[in-house]
């Protein structure tokens, strides 16, 4: 019996270590214990780093100050990644530190001809701005207002006024294509190719969320084609006297629509008169049934939410070439006021603008402002 005990007991003790090997050549557990090390190498350099943070705190102020330079210079300094392999095993393994080279910034054409050296007395964060009295064409403020620049999605605005004037019919069915994606910039766009929307809607998200497949897409359906959209578009530019401008297709992405801010309010002055525009270009937010899905689009522009302001027309637009843009009809202390902001560097700097804008106006005694020199007019189109 005694010995059937020992043969017994030494069975399960080597099935007990042929069980643990078993477990510790496991991919879980080799990863695990090769991460062990590494928690004791960190705590090892925490405590470490213990004396150096003490220090720090005792050096003088003049010792820290001198390391700002060097955390520049590391933030600087290309970015590293390490290069990860997978094995056929299934283990994970780092191979070598691979150098990034962050993409140098893309300049907007205003910013390589040196138009942001230009200054203003509100100090506008937008290289190219006009503010103009829309009843007695007073010019308030004028900043490179002749500069011709991309406009980006303010084409758009024009793509609206040559619809809505052409009188077709808003109801009428409009599927996009392949045609109406983006080539030139890669911009992406809800409206997959195959959603029907009506003109109406199309048009709605165009001048309210700056849709660029919407805009392509009601170029690409007026009668004659893109083609005579696009020149339609140069023809009416030239009946409202906006020599500066020019257009290539109807959304804005490319950089060779371009226009000066002298040519834009004359723009805005004409499409403030038109009731569909007033009313899509303002509308806060716009919901569209697309097959099964109902997407919900809001308005690029957020003052058109903000109880301080009364617009009657506005529209964004951005490219890298153009920087922020911004147009608007506003009243402002019952001033009637076109606003054109050009090539605003940062993400809000445009509405920054428009907002020292209005304080300046409200603070601003009407009978101080003189009439403007500059002989602009709005036209009558």
């Amino acid at each position: 019996m005694r010995t059937g005990y020992h043969l017994g007991s030494r069975c399960l003790q080597w099935v007990s270590v042929l069980l643990v090997t078993l477990a510790l050549a496991a991919p879980g557990v080799q990863a695990a214990s090769k991460k062990a090390p590494a928690r004791k190498a960190v705590t090892t350099s925490h405590a470490k780093q213990a004396p150096a943070r003490a220090a720090r705190k005792e050096a003088p102020a003049s010792v820290v100050r001198k390391t700002a330079p060097a955390r520049a210079a590391a933030k600087a300094s290309p970015k590293r990644k390490v290069q990860v392999v997978v094995t056929r095993r299934g283990t994970v393994r780092a191979t070598r530190a691979v150098h990034v080279v962050a993409a140098p910034p893309v300049l907007s054409v205003g910013q390589k001809l040196g138009l942001h050296a230009a200054s203003d007395p509100l100090d506008l964060a937008s290289s190219v701005a006009l503010v103009v009295d829309q009843d007695t064409h007073e010019v308030l403020i004028s900043k490179n207002d002749e500069a011709v620049l991309p406009i980006a999605s303010l084409t758009k605005l024009m793509t609206g006024l040559l619809v809505s004037e052409a009188r077709l019919p808003m109801d009428t069915p409009i599927t996009i294509t392949q045609d109406d994606v983006d080539t030139e910039k890669g911009s992406r766009s809800r409206l997959v190719v195959g959603a029907t929307l009506t003109r109406g809607e199309l048009l709605h998200l165009a001048l309210m969320s700056s849709e660029n497949r919407a805009a392509h897409a009601l170029g690409r359906t007026y009668p004659g084609g893109l083609g005579a959209f696009v020149a339609q578009m140069n023809a009416k530019a030239q009946l409202l006297g906006m020599h500066d401008t020019r257009y290539v297709e109807p959304t804005g992405l490319s950089s060779q629509n371009r226009s000066s801010a002298r040519d834009l309010a004359r723009l805005v002055g004409v499409a403030y008169r038109d009731p569909l525009l007033r009313e899509l270009t303002t509308s806060p937010g716009y919901e569209v049934e697309v097959g099964r899905r109902t997407l919900q689009y809001n308005n690029t522009n957020r003052l058109v939410k903000s109880p301080l302001w009364d617009i009657g027309l506005q529209k964004t637009g951005y490219i890298s070439e153009a920087g922020r843009c911004l147009v608007m009809q506003a009243e402002v202390a019952g001033r009637n006021l076109i606003m054109v902001f050009l090539d605003s560097a940062g993400k809000f700097s445009r509405l920054a603008d428009a907002e020292r804008v209005r304080s300046w106006v409200q603070k601003l005694p009407r009978a101080s402002v003189p009439t403007a020199a500059s002989g602009f007019a709005a036209t009558n189109g």
